[in-house]
């Protein structure tokens, strides 16, 4: 068995205020289908048995139109090839209640093979020599262990595991996000042939067996530094290695030293590391300006920086400044805020008893979640 393991790809997501001149579309939410079709491409090149996607096809509960299109034709090309698709609901895609109509309802009535799981339960389907165990995101998190517990493995085939969540081994990574559960370490079993992982965006081993392959895609300024792609599988033989899938490329240009630097040398250093880079068009880049302080005036120049500006499709400027650590966005990135730790923070500075902190902590995060995940559901 040849199967090819790819999560977190996120079709609708729009970031960024560039449209595309000919459709009108966000230029991002553009970039992801065109790379999600031409990674498609690619995996049929390489003539797996199977299709693994380990959750978050789509970024909301309520697709687009476009995101719809997008993997009905992803599709069309895996039925011409003969590749069947196994995927199930990540928590960027699962409904809310058990009463709501997933958008998987309209996939599997597609002609193509395609195993779904979103219904908040197990599932399995045997392809060839091997048998997937899926187990979509669920609406709380005891829910994962009572469809582990269902689970009886072949002893004649091999046995795969897919399933969407935090593993306990990196939890220190939370993303924060609607929905986002943490999964039992022992669900990771090693009695599986391989598991694969969806939910967190950097492709990385977790145990022996267990491998997130991460997001296709650089979907915030924090996953800088990810490596982004796919995973083809050997279960049987225990064979892992990379994949490289078309994505929109995201470059960090270093630090630049600013105490004693005039404003405009600032600003032709920056050009200075775009030009450098020979970055394609619409590529997304960062540098942070350490040491920028009140000396230099308002700072650099944006006017300056239109010409670098415009063949990108996102400049990220941070300032470092001399009494701060951790460096602030001057273009604020509200994808890579963590509300739950914010509203956290501000909480823990306030004149409060250790009995009203932890209420108002409690209810606070409950009423967060609870708009998070809201505005998760009926964002277009």
């Amino acid at each position: 068995m040849k199967l090819i393991h790819i999560a977190d790809t996120h079709l609708g997501l729009a970031a960024f205020s560039r449209l595309d001149p000919e459709s009108g579309m966000n230029l991002r939410e553009k970039q992801i289908y065109e790379n999600f079709l031409a990674g498609v491409d690619i995996i049929v090149k390489q003539k797996p048995d199977v299709l693994v996607h380990a959750g978050d096809l789509f970024d909301t509960v309520k697709p687009k139109t476009k995101a719809y299109t997008t993997v009905l034709e992803a599709l069309e090309r895996l039925h011409a090839a003969g590749i069947p698709l196994v995927i199930i609901a990540g928590n960027h895609s699962m409904v809310k209640t058990r009463y709501t109509t997933s958008p998987f309802e309209v996939l599997t009535y597609h002609k193509s093979q395609i195993t779904a799981a979103y219904k908040f339960r197990y599932e399995k389907i045997e392809l060839g020599d091997t048998v997937f165990h899926l187990i979509p995101n669920m609406l709380r998190v005891e829910d994962y262990r009572t469809a582990f517990d269902e689970i009886e493995l072949s002893s004649s085939c091999n046995n795969v595991l897919v399933t969407h969540g935090l593993a306990t081994q990196i939890k220190d990574k939370r993303l924060a996000t609607v929905a986002e559960h943490e999964l039992d370490g022992t669900i990771l079993s090693e009695n599986f042939d391989y598991i694969a992982l969806g939910h967190y965006h950097r492709q990385c081993q977790v145990t022996d067996n267990a491998w997130y392959s991460g997001s296709t895609e650089f979907l915030t300024y924090g996953e800088i530094a990810d490596e982004k792609g796919g995973l083809v599988v050997d279960p049987g033989r225990h064979e892992i290695r990379y994949l490289a899938l078309p994505k929109t490329p995201m470059v960090d240009l270093g630090t630049i030293k600013c105490q004693g630097v005039h404003p405009g040398d600032i600003t032709e250093e920056i050009i200075g590391r775009v030009t450098q880079k020979c970055l394609p068009q619409y590529a997304m880049a960062q540098v942070t300006l350490d040491g920028l302080s009140r000396e230099h005036g308002k700072g650099i120049d944006m006017k300056d920086l239109a010409g670098v500006r415009e063949q990108l499709l996102d400049l990220k400027i941070r300032v470092k400044s001399e009494d701060e650590d951790r460096p602030v966005p001057l273009q604020q990135d509200i994808r890579m805020i963590d509300y739950l730790q914010e509203y956290g923070e501000f909480i823990g500075k306030q004149q409060l008893s250790a009995k009203q902190k932890e209420f108002v902590l409690t209810r606070g995060r409950d009423v967060l979640r609870s708009v998070m995940d809201e505005h998760r559901g009926t964002a277009e």
